[in-house]
């Protein structure tokens, strides 16, 4: 079930709070935990609060602090962008966000207000969270000051930015319509959207779209002089006072505002007067401009009348604040229960909300973004921490790996290695290292170096291995590491830096070995592209395996797609798709693929499969339309290692996508390898991977 949803806009005053409340208060009434979240908010005073988080969690009163609601600023966003770290504003949004999600039955998500500095990268900023997020949205726009044409291009426009990038959008609401054009609105939009998005129109209403007395004091920085109780007063329009009074009573309408100069008592009694009687409209208020306040007398009049409208003043002249007030944006404060009830019952009136509850319950996110893989493999690691050994301590990259995984308490580490070379380099580096923390450890004086070397005799013996060897072979790092593992001082194994494949994955295969299923050591990279994660496999180890081996490494990458939170939909690749093609290549694929469905009738497998009818929906229904994989499959296994290493390195170069890995599979306990190019980032990731192997042993 979807947990989410994302309120986005394309412009500013587009009355998105209107849907925020209107929706919480019908989630309220559907799911018993309702959380709210904005991931950036304007800026605003230290030891303030953003008032749209102010108002729904006052208002509904939810279960969340402040601070706890927003992640970011626009200020902060802005100087993060300039320095090229979205990045971490992603990062920091998503977990967040997630301690949202594991708190409530559901999140309601509103996007940027599109005000201020930064409104240019605003949409697709909105874009991206949701996507990263993995919860579809409902897009809200303004009919104001656009023709119908305008109105339906913006709004499609807006939809088409979120589906480019794989962002389900399930509603579409125009909001402040013309109440005579809600029909030719919601027909026009239902014409140019595909017929799955629920379409709805809400007119403009006058009391939510007009400042209350309250938002013109806080404007104006006015002192009120009378009528503090009544300043969630609604002004219907404003008219400046000016003529004499017999005619400027002909100009009142409902809820105006009048203003008028300090001095004209005349109008200022005699609004007072209109509003007492049942000839004239109500008025909302008086505002006295020019810094001139009535005579004594006159104010002791007003104060003996009763009930009183607000009176309030201003220093400026008229002509300046009357200009000033028509700039004013309305909004809704927590304080303000007509607005806000008003925004409920409009909503529930003019959205249909059997629909899109059912589209809210019913909507099941697709596939999984980078990001979120990321956040969701520090998590998992972080939450049954294991211990990982880090044989290579004298490259300086992974000290600086080891420095970033203590700072993120993720995982427990050993380094070998030299103690005084280790922290000679530290001090090189500069880096924040917290040695308490950490366990350096030299094979030679190891309180544990005698046990390793007689258990690896012991084992070894057999194959002619003496215990001058076995001394010899336990000051190695890779043996001492991997031994660590075997017996049980470490969980898991990270090396290769500055170590071969075959240096890394020789003591493995020698005494830690494969799991009794498993007769081949396989690997697989998990492919972190823009939209999705893929797993490909085997990139590192295999050169040319049977098919019985093939079919082992498809059914052990699957296994570990799903271990890891990714659906597995195996596509065995080859040069050909289905039963075209003909030669020993294709048949090898062919017979590992029935291999696997026999073996494992219950994974969904297609094969042979040529890459583009893989991953490309159009191309996979174009040659085989009956395929539950074809244009989606999330694991990608290479009929040998030259294709499946070379792809994934082109995939890597050619998309800028982050490849994570190799993980092994296969092993009784996980040690995994690392390339002697890796970077700092590459250790820190296969680390956390091999810290989440270990959690299933």
């Amino acid at each position: 079930m979807n947990k989410a949803i994302y309120i986005a806009t394309s412009e500013q005053n587009s009355g998105k709070s209107i849907i925020t409340l209107g929706l919480m208060s019908m989630l309220i009434g559907k799911t018993a935990k309702v959380g709210y979240f904005r991931p950036i908010v304007e800026d605003f005073e230290e030891g303030g609060f953003d008032n749209h988080i102010e108002t729904v969690i006052g208002h509904f009163g939810l279960d969340i602090q402040f601070e706890d609601a927003f992640a970011i600023t626009k200020s902060k966003l802005i100087k993060k962008k300039n320095k090229g770290k979205i990045g971490e504003v992603l990062d920091l949004i998503i977990e967040k966000y997630k301690k949202l999600e594991e708190r409530f039955d559901f999140v309601l998500v509103e996007g940027t207000s599109f005000t201020g500095e930064g409104t240019v990268i605003e949409l697709d900023m909105n874009v991206l969270i949701a996507k990263n997020l993995g919860i579809p949205t409902i897009i809200v726009g303004s009919g104001v000051g656009k023709t119908l044409e305008e109105l339906i291009d913006s709004l499609y426009l807006a939809y088409d930015s979120f589906k480019v990038k794989d962002v389900e959008v399930l509603a579409v609401i125009a909001n402040k319509v013309q109440p005579e054009n809600i029909e030719l609105v919601t027909t026009g939009l239902k014409k140019s959207l595909p017929e799955s998005i629920l379409v709805n129109s809400i007119p403009l209403i006058s009391n939510l779209n007009n400042p209350t007395i309250q938002e013109i004091v806080n404007k104006l920085d006015a002192k009120v002089l009378f009528g503090a109780a009544y300043l969630n007063n609604q002004t219907g329009n404003f008219s400046v006072g000016a003529m004499q009074l017999c005619n400027y009573l002909l100009h009142l309408k409902e809820n105006s505002l009048v203003i008028t100069p300090g001095d004209r008592a005349d109008i200022i009694l005699g609004a007072l007067q209109a509003n007492e009687s049942v000839n004239y409209p109500t008025i909302s208020g008086i505002l006295l401009t020019g810094n001139i306040l009535p005579e004594q007398s006159i104010l002791k009049l007003i104060e003996g009348l009763s009930p009183v409208v607000p009176i309030f003043a201003v220093e400026e002249g008229t002509y300046y604040i009357t200009n000033k007030i028509g700039s004013i944006k309305s909004k809704i404060y927590a304080n303000n229960k007509q607005k806000i009830e008003t925004s409920i019952h409009t909503f529930e009136k003019y959205v249909d909300l059997d629909n899109l509850a059912e589209k809210l319950i019913t909507f099941e996110a697709e596939g999984m973004t980078p990001k979120m893989f990321q956040y969701n493999l520090v998590k998992r690691a972080r939450k049954h921490r294991k211990h990982i050994v880090l044989p290579e301590g004298n490259d300086e990259r992974i000290i600086i790996a080891a420095s970033r995984l203590l700072a993120m308490d993720v995982v427990d580490i050993s380094i070998i290695g030299s103690k005084k070379q280790i922290e000679s380099k530290v001090s090189e580096l500069g880096l924040d290292f917290d040695f308490s923390k950490i366990k350096i450890v030299n094979p030679i004086e190891s309180e544990n170096y005698e046990d390793y070397v007689n258990t690896y005799y012991e084992l070894r013996k057999a194959k002619n291995v003496t215990l001058g060897m076995a001394k010899d072979l336990m000051e190695d790092v890779s043996y001492f590491g991997t031994m660590m593992v075997y017996k049980g001082d470490a969980d898991g194994m990270v090396s290769g830096a500055a170590h071969t494949t075959q240096q890394t994955i020789l003591p493995a295969l020698q005494f830690i070995k494969t799991k009794p299923n498993s007769s081949v050591v396989s690997s697989i990279f998990f492919m972190c592209l823009e939209d999705r994660v893929s797993v490909f496999g085997d990139c590192a180890i295999n050169p040319n395996p049977t098919a019985e081996q093939l079919a082992e490494i498809a059914i052990s990458s699957a296994d570990s797609s799903l271990a890891f939170g990714i659906e597995p939909k195996i596509a065995m690749l080859s040069y050909s798709s289905g039963s075209s093609g003909k030669g020993d290549e294709v048949d090898k694929v062919r017979t590992a693929t029935e291999i696997v469905r026999k073996k494992r009738p219950d994974l969904k497998i297609e094969g042979p499969i040529q890459y583009d009818a893989a991953v490309d929906m159009a191309v996979g229904k174009s040659k085989m339309p009956n395929s539950e994989v074809a244009g989606q499959a999330s694991v990608l296994i290479f009929p040998d290692l030259n294709t499946g290493n070379n792809t994934y390195k082109a995939v890597q170069r050619e998309t800028g996508a982050l490849a994570i890995g190799p993980m092994l599979q296969g092993l009784n306990k996980p040690v995994n390898d690392l390339s002697r190019g890796c970077t700092v980032d590459d250790i820190i990731n296969t680390v956390v991977i091999t810290a989440i192997q270990a959690q299933g042993l």
